[in-house]
């Protein structure tokens, strides 16, 4: 396959006509012209995770030949443990990271088949095989005594800590955050997945092009956001001399039902303080709706935004999670009750 049979996208957004005075009497003469509007290869450039996450790190499984990349932030507080939905990375939480740090450490992990991560079997994206994968990461990171976990996950990845947090193995769990993803809606979606997947465009002359793609078509809406991590979504097909999606989502169809079957049961009984954000209103299944008048959990509907919407809106994001935080008073080392003094350690 030639470049040429790419589908283009347009260089530049639009045509900037700079201004300059004929006359040297006029007032403005002095005033040097505007800048030209930022073409396309500007405009969705690629930008270093660097400017959001402090460290990355690779962390091998013992026994295995598992290797899980994974992004660092901050020093200091509870570790707010973030799993990204299918097709994503970790670098999808980097613009919300850079502010979650200045009161939490932040862990971002690439899933098994995603990022950086390599594996044994990265088809493999059963739930029970996700969930082992966080359980060992997080393992092989902190011993048998972790700082307080704050699970994060988006999508696919809001299941994965849902059913890590409901097997009441992780040692200092304090808070569970699922991002957009609700048990019915999610099943019902399944039976659209493959066409979507099959519709989407899958071959890219450049990284730019990629991330223009995913600003346009609507799966994200902050460029700098996906000027971050697009990127690491992407993978250099030799053969036919383009960029290609890294994540081959279309042939683990049969682990879709898993992810999401029993969400909602699990989710409200998982023993922690609960956040849910949507980015719409009409996604609550019954036993959620009833979960919410019972208070079992928090819910917050997320105005303005798409599916990621860590990506769409990190800041506001970033607060929901640091409010979260400061409400359910979870300290580094777990949840902290008033006038109760800790053992020193």
């Amino acid at each position: 396959m030639s470049t040429s049979d790419l589908t283009s996208l347009p260089e530049n957004e639009e045509q900037h006509e700079q201004q300059q005075s004929s006359s040297s009497d006029s007032a403005f003469a002095n005033v040097p012209p505007r800048p030209p509007l930022l073409n396309t290869s500007d405009k969705y450039s690629p930008l270093d995770w660097l400017s959001y996450f402090d460290q990355e790190e690779d962390v091998c499984i013992p026994d295995t030949e598992n290797v899980f990349h994974v992004y660092k932030a901050g020093t200091e507080g509870p570790v707010i443990f973030c799993l990204h939905g299918g097709g994503y990375s970790g670098l999808s939480f980097a613009l919300s990271a850079s502010k979650i740090k200045e009161k939490a450490r932040v862990v971002a992990m690439d899933l098994r088949g995603h990022g950086k991560s390599v594996t044994e079997n990265d088809l493999d994206l059963s739930i029970e095989t996700l969930c082992a994968d966080v359980l060992a990461v997080l393992k092989t990171m902190y011993g048998d005594s972790p700082p307080a976990i704050v699970l994060v996950g988006h999508s696919m990845g809001g299941s994965v800590a849902v059913h890590v947090a409901v097997k009441k193995t992780l040692p200092n769990l304090a808070g569970l955050i699922v991002v957009d993803v609700v048990e019915g809606t999610a099943l019902a979606s399944l039976v659209h997945m493959q066409k979507i997947l099959s519709s989407r465009m899958k071959h890219f002359s450049s990284v730019e092009k990629a991330i223009q793609w995913s600003v346009k078509g609507g799966s994200l809406r902050n460029i700098d956001s996906a000027r971050v991590s697009i990127p690491a979504t992407l993978k250099f097909d030799d053969s036919k001399k383009c960029y290609v999606h890294q994540a081959c989502l279309e042939e683990t169809e049969k682990y879709w039902r898993g992810w999401y079957e029993g969400l909602s049961e699990k989710y409200l009984a998982s023993p922690v303080p609960k956040l849910l954000l949507l980015a719409g209103t009409d996604r609550l299944d019954r036993a959620l709706t009833i979960g919410q008048m019972q208070g079992k959990f928090q819910m917050v509907v997320v105005r303005h935004t798409g599916h990621a919407i860590q990506e769409d809106v990190p800041e506001e994001f970033a607060t929901l999670v640091l409010n979260f935080i400061s409400r359910n008073r979870i300290g580094p080392n777990g949840i902290e009750i008033p006038g109760l003094r800790r053992p020193s350690q």
